[in-house]
């Protein structure tokens, strides 16, 4: 299956990936084609950006989570688009350990066969560029680099040493970035929620637009087509809808796996959306999911629906599944403390939530050690990456997740247990097992 395509990575964090990666798209469809963009990893962020800029949903590629088959078999059935364009996450090299390629970007480029070009900042050096390059390009015998875009180029004459450096590489150059372009704004888990800000889509754009002139758009769209063929994948089949999951989606909650919501759609759930923050009630249905996002943020407007708090307190109490992810669990306890304010959230646990300095960034593992409408005991892989700390939990307090690697909510034990609610720090990816048809299947 032919399906043109092309990574983007980083020689480290914080070099524009991201910037860089809305800018190809912008150009490309201006070109007239259609782009689907995917993110190395399992960031929510980035992937809002990518979304904006082509108006397709951007997926999740994250071996550590779906494992290698998976992986493959989610860009082959998500990429109907002409072309697809993936983002990298970190150093195109940084994956699981300092040991390993495991999870990194070239890892998944190369599961992809995918061409990969190179995004360096250029800001502090001149011909030394070339090193970095050069090392970069050598690192891995196929390192799969067929171009290179420098960031952050301060005048002219910078351009021109570090064009006369990279000559002897025979690496095409495919952007000089100017110092002084735009860039996207950050919040502590990296870039800020396009969700969260109204004027953000127009920013994107105009960012976009501004590097993608400086960008070679027809030498990428080329580099795009020449690439080996996929194989086919057989699409799963999708079940006729047997039970209603109301899904908590606004400027709180919005970090969801547009991969995990078609699974619960292809195990026989009808999806209904609501607004924590502005509905009164919870649409009828016979599970609730509370994703991650920022709940500490609008806290204030959280606790002003109090309506929505007792009656998802209430639910819980009646025994309806509810399965609650990071911001979710956050949501669930008795109150958010951020700074030198407290904000009473819904109270299920007995338990606060006090926002820290410190972050909590892991892929995680770990054992779920008593069976729960989500699954069966079993082993299972996931990510935590957040900026709290559950405190005050009671003694008696029920966790079901054993972390082998990771935090957790309390000394490598995640996932709060109350009447049929599970809440963890932990993000799932349902198609790495039976979540999502657990998860439907339990709540008939």
């Amino acid at each position: 299956m032919k399906i043109p395509r092309l990574i983007i990575a980083g020689a480290t964090s914080g070099v524009g990936k991201t910037s860089i990666t809305s800018a190809i798209i912008y150009g490309i469809k201006k070109c007239g084609y259609t782009v689907q963009p995917f993110k190395v990893g399992p960031d929510y962020i980035d992937p809002s950006y990518l979304s904006s800029i082509s108006k397709n949903n951007a997926k999740n590629l994250d071996v550590w989570l779906m494992g290698e088959n998976e992986l493959v078999q989610s860009f082959v059935k998500n990429s109907t688009s002409d072309i697809s364009i993936v983002e990298g996450v970190m150093g195109y090299y940084d994956g699981f350990g300092g040991k390993t390629n495991f999870a990194s970007t070239h890892h998944v480029a190369s599961l992809l066969k995918a061409p990969t070009v190179l995004v360096l900042d250029a800001s502090k050096a001149a011909r030394s560029i070339a090193a970095t390059a050069l090392g970069f390009a050598k690192f891995h015998r196929n390192s799969r680099i067929v171009g290179i875009i420098l960031n952050r180029i301060g005048s002219k004459k910078h351009e021109n040493m570090c064009r006369q450096a990279l000559t002897n590489l025979k690496i095409p150059i495919l952007g000089f970035i100017p110092k002084n372009s735009e860039s996207m704004e950050s919040r502590h888990l990296g870039l800020i929620p396009v969700r969260e800000q109204k004027s953000l889509q127009n920013k994107i754009r105009k960012v976009s637009r501004e590097i993608s002139d400086n960008l070679d758009i027809d030498k990428i769209v080329q580099i795009c087509k020449s690439v080996p063929e996929l194989p086919k994948m057989k699409p799963k089949k999708f079940k006729k809808p047997t039970a209603t999951v109301a899904v908590a989606l606004d400027s709180s909650f919005n970090f969801y796996y547009h991969d995990n919501l078609e699974a619960l759609r292809r195990e026989g759930a009808k999806l209904k959306f609501f607004s924590p923050i502005n509905d009164k009630k919870i649409p009828a249905c016979d599970l609730i999911y509370i994703g991650g996002g920022f709940p500490e943020v609008l806290g204030q407007s959280l606790e002003r629906n109090t309506t929505m708090r007792k009656m998802i307190k209430k639910r819980a109490e009646e025994g309806m599944p509810i399965y609650a992810e990071c911001g979710g669990l956050m949501y669930l306890t008795k109150l958010i403390s951020f700074g030198k304010k407290k904000y009473k959230m819904v109270g299920l646990f007995d338990a606060e939530t006090h926002m820290t300095k410190k972050m909590t960034l892991n892929y995680t593992e770990g054992r779920i050690r008593s069976n729960c409408f989500v699954s069966p005991t079993a082993k299972f892989r996931a990510h935590e990456f957040h900026y709290s700390k559950i405190r005050n939990l009671p003694r008696d307090a029920k966790l079901v997740y054993d972390l082998k690697i990771g935090e957790g909510i309390d000394r490598k034990k995640d996932a709060l247990s109350e009447y049929n609610t599970l809440a963890s720090y932990c993000h799932l990816y349902f198609d790495s097992a039976k979540y999502a048809t657990n998860m439907v299947r339990n709540s008939i």
